[in-house]
């Protein structure tokens, strides 16, 4: 998935820890073969390959996946949205870009998004993509589902406790072996590499989007790598959001979607979403938090 997975289990013994990793590791690399859109043998490259020409049935464990993202597609308005594929690559971030896109480039970049184009089929099992050149792939969701489903895996083989940390997308379940809860630190977006909140969590997962690793500035302005699939304008006015809810695909999809929504459409909806919360630190620097969120600092 071209992501880094971390796995920390408490186990009896090292030899039997080291047997449980492998087996999440295992089940990573059956899923990456699932939904990995450069895998040209993948169920997703199929699909993205059919585009605009036919269904393809597909196991119900991916259709099941692609019916979840379509739902978050909906409540997101959109912000969330796999076939952000389809867009042309037009934003550079490895510093070749020399000038901004045209609004005429733009426009014509996202010409082939939208979820409402991933035509499912229940009753055949089948996903097609309506417009020729359309793809879809999971980056946004994909991690977290990975570690979700390792950590299932894990849980049934009598596991008792561990993080599945995929990339700074993590999942954890039980305690550490001392009996303390998982601690969780939340970058400071200025500086990576400082914390400025340690957060407890327990039997649930994180995800963090931040514009701190990968952007352009033209005319003072900072461009972030994580693009508006509705408009092919990169998002702005944040520079960090991290979700905390029971499943790390929920957090890694909500934390793309709330970054580009903005902090208030975004907190919004994290309020009115059950079991789910979120910390958004501005462009100021600024912390904003959902109601369910609370910091040492705080009135009981």
């Amino acid at each position: 998935m071209g992501s880094r997975f971390d796995i920390t289990v408490v186990a009896l013994n090292e030899e039997l820890g080291y047997i449980n990793i492998d087996e999440a590791v295992a089940e990573i690399t059956r899923i990456e073969k699932i939904i990995s859109s450069w895998d040209p043998d993948s169920e997703t490259a199929l699909i993205n390959k059919n585009a605009g020409v036919k269904p393809v049935k597909v196991s119900e464990e991916l259709f099941k996946l692609i019916e979840r993202a379509k739902q978050i597609s909906e409540i997101t308005d959109g912000a969330f949205d796999i076939s952000y594929a389809s867009m042309d690559q037009i934003w550079k971030f490895d510093g070749s870009m020399k000038r901004m896109p045209t609004e005429a480039e733009i426009r014509k970049s996202i010409a082939r998004v939208g979820y409402r184009k991933i035509i499912l089929n229940p009753e055949r099992q089948t996903v097609f993509l309506r417009q020729p050149g359309m793809k879809i792939s999971f980056g946004a969701i994909g991690k977290g589902y990975a570690a979700d489903k390792a950590k299932e895996l894990l849980v049934s083989k009598q596991v008792v406790a561990g993080i599945i940390n995929a990339a700074g997308d993590l999942t954890t379940w039980g305690t550490k072996a001392s009996g303390e809860k998982w601690l969780i630190g939340i970058a400071n977006p200025l500086s990576k590499d400082k914390i400025f909140s340690w957060l407890p969590i327990v039997e649930s997962s994180v995800a963090t989007s931040g514009n701190y690793e990968k952007y352009v500035v033209f005319n003072g302005k900072k461009y972030t790598h994580i693009i508006d699939p509705r408009t092919g304008v990169p998002a702005s006015g944040i520079s960090s959001v991290s979700i905390f809810a029971k499943s790390a695909e929920l957090c890694d999809a909500l934390a793309t979607a709330v970054f580009i929504m903005g902090k208030e459409s975004g907190l919004a909806l994290i309020n009115q979403l059950g079991g789910t919360e979120a910390i958004v630190v501005d462009d100021q620097n600024k912390v904003h938090k959902s109601s369910g969120i609370l910091f040492e600092s705080d009135d009981p």
